[in-house]
């Protein structure tokens, strides 16, 4: 994809490429054409790998979800965009900066892809671009790091051979429930991010859909100043968020797995959650799908609930 380029042993004995094609910023060494992928801290500016301080430096084009954060995250870690583009690439703009992104990867640029914290494309536009990059055989790269996600799993104290991540739950109960009924039989520790504000209602509608005795974490304001883990079963949180002033920062919730003769779903409160949003027949379908029963016995009691609307 461009000239120049030659391939150099790195010290863990991979195979690292760069090129002289493209504009590489003055800081760092030239980066081999492709799409990196770069994971920024989530709170702590220490916690970001030398990887993605050396792609920081040395990519020709920086798109950023938003580029004032970048500049301050780059300014504290002593690099500078030094002429080198930078783009603002976010949930809002996305559709329209795309363009010239994959334009700048067509030509042989190397483009480093930062959200404002933690791993792109978690909860993010980021695998829109991914996947066009990846349609047109252009090389994708992860440079690992910060996830609030992975260190809200590490410290919550709940299983971690299998878990799902489910993004950010709808902000209005009804949806919310409806959601939670989906999930209620998963296998699997739960993790979810959520606004703090929000956390008395979400963990009320949680006791409700999913019982209050399963155990469950919050994690608030990760590897900041004001960093706290709070774990108890669903009921205890439930009732101490609904104690006290909303707090403030980012959190991520997690709900652990369903074990035998705990947290068994009931199944009118799955139907009766899902009934605040979808037909008979769609609850039905979502709730049989979720619990494992047979679609004609859930059918038949969303029926009853309905009052056979």
């Amino acid at each position: 994809m461009g000239e120049g380029r030659q391939s150099k042993r790195s010290s863990d004995g991979g195979t690292r490429t760069q090129t002289g094609s493209g504009t590489a910023g003055a800081q760092g060494p030239a980066l081999a054409p492709g799409l990196y992928l770069v994971a920024t801290p989530i709170g702590n500016a220490r916690d970001i790998t030398l990887r993605a301080l050396d792609v920081l430096s040395g990519a020709d084009v920086i798109a950023a979800e938003d580029t004032r954060t970048t500049q301050k995250l780059m300014s504290l870690h002593g690099i500078s965009a030094a002429g080198r583009p930078m783009i603002a690439y976010n949930d809002v703009n996305g559709a329209t900066r795309r363009p010239a992104l994959m334009r700048h990867l067509r030509e042989g640029r190397s483009v480093a892809c930062v959200s404002d914290a933690g791993t792109p494309l978690v909860s993010d536009p980021g695998f829109r671009l991914v996947g066009e990059a990846l349609e047109e055989g252009i090389p994708v790269v992860p440079v690992p790091g910060a996830s609030a996600l992975l260190a809200g799993l590490s410290v919550a104290g709940l299983p971690t051979d299998r878990f799902m991540f489910a993004g950010f739950l709808p902000v209005k109960s009804g949806p919310r429930k409806a959601a939670l009924a989906e999930l209620a039989r998963v296998p699997a520790t739960l993790v979810f991010f959520e606004a703090p504000r929000r956390l008395a209602a979400t963990f009320a509608d949680v006791a409700e859909v999913l019982g209050g005795d399963r155990t469950a974490a919050v994690a608030r304001e990760l590897t900041k100043l004001h960093e706290e883990t709070r774990r108890g079963s669903v009921a205890e949180l439930a009732a101490h968020y609904a104690a006290i002033e909303p707090p403030k920062g980012e959190a991520v919730l997690l709900i652990g797995p369903p074990t035998g003769g705990e947290s068994e779903v009931d199944l009118d409160t799955a139907l009766a959650a899902a009934l605040e949003t979808l037909s008979v027949k769609d609850a039905a379908a979502t709730v049989s799908k979720a619990t494992g029963l047979p679609r004609r016995e859930v059918y038949a009691r969303a029926l009853e609930l309905s009052g056979g609307r």
